[in-house]
């Protein structure tokens, strides 16, 4: 059961070493995210255009595209399901997560319980 915990915790340090980089990668610093106050949705201001003609723009096509979605029926109770299926995929997914976490947890418990 050890090597499973080692290995476990080494993939995990690795996802953390390549998110790190892709980060970097992408211009943010060392340590940015959440954590320096940029919030969720922090970085979708640089994918913006700047002027306020072309934000003006964008704006107006988002918004035709979300009124067509909205008048379109048939449409919008495809786009209800597909929803639903990504929802109860992810639901899914995070209970594997939490499982995989708890099962982990138990066995460092028991690892340490078990040495002197």
């Amino acid at each position: 059961m050890a090597k499973k915990t080692k290995k476990a915790l080494k993939k995990l340090k690795k996802q953390q070493r390549q998110y790190a980089a892709a980060m970097a990668a992408n211009g943010a610093p060392a340590g940015a995210g959440m954590a320096q106050g940029q919030g969720l949705f922090g970085g979708l201001a640089g994918l913006l255009p700047a002027r306020r003609s072309e934000q003006f723009l964008v704006g107006l096509l988002v918004g035709a595209a979300a009124a067509y979605v909205l008048s379109d029926e048939e449409l919008r109770g495809k786009i209800m399901k597909s929803g639903l299926k990504l929802y109860g995929s992810l639901a899914g997914g995070l209970a594997e997560m939490k499982e995989q976490a708890a099962d982990l947890q138990a066995e460092l418990e028991a690892e340490q319980a078990g040495a002197p």
